[in-house]
């Protein structure tokens, strides 16, 4: 039977499919429109199959907030070629959306979301048909707190969420702590939130490194403590030199916007991390 390009048009709507995959479908399904639906569908499935053993490397990390909750989300896909591509962003903007509209606490949550009434897992694999590259959701976190901020960096590669205690904080002091944590990559707020394994493992590797220099064996706990002060300072966000004046720390600088002000959540995450 005669496909209309009418009806070629609709079904590209609707699954966001190409033009030539349409009509091969509504083909196949002797213009059956739903039966058409179902052929993409299945398409995907078995591309996604098929390409379940490649590295979805590239991608795109998007954070943002919603009243008082902020979160990340990343899309993987194999190429930087699809992960520049407009739909691609706006896609992963869509499910980021309804994540942040729903009580999504983790990514199996966010995966089982209902999207044009269907699943978002389904839409990832029906895209990775459509698209022809292994497509992965790999990362959700969402934070709340009384004021929040989220940072992208040019290019989609890496975001940060940064929650404050109180609101209304000056937009460009939560943006130069959302850059902080982009920048200097801290593991912790301040340091009584590493956690223990970490402070102990880092413990360990300054007194066996002094060890090795030749220090003297009862004053290796002493040097090491030193070195671990300095570990601190360099990883945990409240401690760190400000990027934007190094004389102060992050705690000084918004201390010094609001004597009440400090950082409650935030959470980093880049593809090259």
């Amino acid at each position: 039977m005669a496909i209309s390009a009418a009806d070629v048009q609709k079904l590209r709507k609707v699954t966001g499919a190409g033009m030539m995959d349409c009509k091969s479908a509504l083909t196949e399904s002797n213009g059956d429109f739903d039966r058409a639906i179902e052929i993409i569908r299945e398409k995907g499935k078995a591309i996604a199959n098929k390409r379940a053993d490649r590295d979805a490397t590239e991608g795109v990390v998007l954070g943002k907030v919603a009243g008082k909750k902020a979160a990340i989300l990343v899309l993987n896909c194999e190429t930087d070629f699809v992960a520049k591509n407009q739909g691609f962003i706006d896609l992963t903007n869509r499910m980021l959306d309804i994540a942040l509209a729903s009580d999504a606490k983790d990514l199996e949550s966010v995966k089982a979301l209902e999207m044009d009434g269907r699943s978002i897992e389904s839409h990832v694999i029906e895209q990775t048909g459509i698209i022809g590259e292994k497509l992965e959701l790999s990362y959700f976190d969402v934070i709340e707190a009384e004021s929040l901020v989220a940072y992208i960096h040019p290019g989609n590669k890496l975001s940060t969420i940064v929650g404050f205690n109180k609101a209304n904080v000056d937009e460009q002091v939560a943006k130069d702590v959302a850059m902080q944590a982009a920048a200097m990559g801290a593991i912790a707020i301040d340091k009584d939130d590493v956690p223990a394994e970490v402070a102990a493992k880092e413990l360990e590797i300054a007194k066996e490194k002094f060890r090795l220099e030749g220090k003297p064996e009862n004053m290796l706990d002493k040097i090491a403590q030193g070195a671990l002060t300095k570990f601190f300072n360099e990883s945990t966000l409240l401690n760190q030199a400000f990027i934007k004046d190094a004389k102060m720390t992050v705690k000084q600088y918004l201390v010094s916007t609001d004597k009440d002000l400090t950082v409650t959540a935030f959470k980093r995450y880049g593809l090259s991390d």
